[in-house]
């Protein structure tokens, strides 16, 4: 028997076709791919409106006010209303990340009938994401971003020092201490905006949200955990339950690098992430006399806060990771 082994591609116009091909075929598997643990959006809003190529986007905010009084009927001094208009822009950056090919790899992929390679792209593509992530958590430095954990804007203050040795990690407190720092931060979002914003979405280190999901409020099983009877507690308070989940960027957000909470109302007019043009993927591009390129690319403007009133961050709740 013979082992039929096709010609070899003798130069890159004869191995164009068999590289376009294999490139949408690798295009195919990244768009396929997810990965579950760089899942920005189930944090922040992401808006992706817009035309992907502008160079940013701009908004208007209103404010209005206004006060009554008891006046009679020949009254000509009415207290007036008054109307505050703000305009602010967002800028958006391109990120990318490619791989090659060059005519050997392509010559044996074709020779032992196998597809080339996806490893390289599937990397990048998970360099693209892992960036997307990080700019939607922390921000990007050079771009002088901020992100979801570590605004600025954003209303913050120290878990109270209640806990044993006067200490605010919550490993040194006790169940109800707690559950009122859990508490704390939404009050401080009511009352700050007097009482026109309700947060609806708590953040938590994953260390601070496996301790009250593993701890009972009176010491045994027959107990809810501290997670439990806090759910329970804000679905009676604001009549329906909380959107919460452990996020590992607050590990080391506070300002003294331990664990941070963080609360808000997650809404695209209090938060979003802007992702004008997801990540997508080039043509197949020949780079050299026998090499081939391609790339995933994508625009962002990373993490809008436009209602800092409704955000609100509690430091030190947890200690940094050793």
């Amino acid at each position: 028997m013979t082992l039929h082994i096709p010609q070899a591609f003798k130069d890159a116009q004869a191995a164009a076709p068999f590289v376009e091909k294999q490139g949408y075929a690798i295009e195919a598997t990244i768009y396929r791919k997810r990965y579950a643990n760089l899942d920005y959006a189930s944090h922040v809003p992401v808006v992706t409106e817009g035309n992907p190529w502008a160079i940013g986007t701009m908004f208007r905010m209103i404010d209005t006010t206004g006060t009554a009084k008891f006046i009679s009927g020949k009254a000509e001094d009415l207290p007036k209303s008054s109307v505050t208009r703000d305009q602010a822009s967002h800028d958006f950056a391109m990120i990318g990340a490619g791989w090659d090919w060059d005519i050997e790899e392509i010559n044996q992929a074709s020779m032992y009938g196998i597809n080339l390679s996806d490893e390289k792209a599937l990397g990048a593509t998970r360099g693209i994401e892992q960036l997307l992530y990080d700019i939607a958590m922390i921000g990007a430095a050079e771009k002088g971003w901020t992100g979801l954990v570590n605004s600025a804007i954003v209303q913050r203050a120290d878990a109270p020092a209640t806990g044993t040795g006067d200490v605010t990690f919550w490993n040194k407190k006790t169940p109800l201490q707690i559950l009122a720092d859990l508490f704390t931060p939404f009050n401080t979002i009511k009352r700050n905006s007097k009482e026109i914003e309700t947060a609806n979405a708590i953040r938590l280190p994953p260390a601070a949200m496996d301790y009250i999901a593993q701890t009972y409020v009176d010491g045994d099983s027959t107990s809810p955990t501290i997670l439990e009877r806090f759910k329970s507690s804000y679905q009676a308070q604001y009549g329906s339950a909380p959107d919460i989940a452990p996020m590992r960027a607050l590990e080391t957000a506070s300002q003294d690098g331990g664990g941070r909470l963080m609360v808000y109302r997650k809404e695209p007019d209090v938060v979003r992430f802007h992702l004008p043009k997801p990540r997508s993927v080039l043509p197949v591009w020949q780079n050299g006399l026998m090499s081939w390129e391609q790339a995933v690319i994508a625009r962002t403007g990373g993490v809008e806060i436009r209602l800092p009133a409704a955000m609100a961050y509690l430091d030190e709740v947890m200690a940094p990771p050793a």
